[in-house]
């Protein structure tokens, strides 16, 4: 399942922690975008992590679920490199 996920942090040592969550577990199409193909399980464990990290009075952090066929119809213009799904990870 694809994920969109946004923020807007105030602290930036906040910022950066919330910027290395969200680069563990997807692809940055924006400053402050991100693109997570994630399973339920793992989508949830990094919505935790990041919550953990927010400032609710300061912070906005938002996540949009897409289905298969929303992200089929995704359009593109300029320089966005959109990620490819992987077929091999290494570890």
């Amino acid at each position: 399942m694809i994920h969109l996920v946004a923020y807007d942090i105030t602290n930036p040592k906040r910022l950066r922690r919330i910027a290395a969550v969200c680069e563990d577990y997807g692809v940055r199409v924006e400053y402050s975008v991100f693109e997570c193909d994630l399973s339920e399980e793992h989508f949830n464990a990094m919505w935790d992590e990041l919550n953990t990290l927010i400032d609710d009075a300061e912070d906005s952090l938002i996540a949009y679920t897409l289905c298969a066929g929303c992200v089929r119809k995704t359009l593109v213009s300029g320089r966005v490199a959109r990620p490819v799904k992987a077929l091999l990870y290494i570890l």
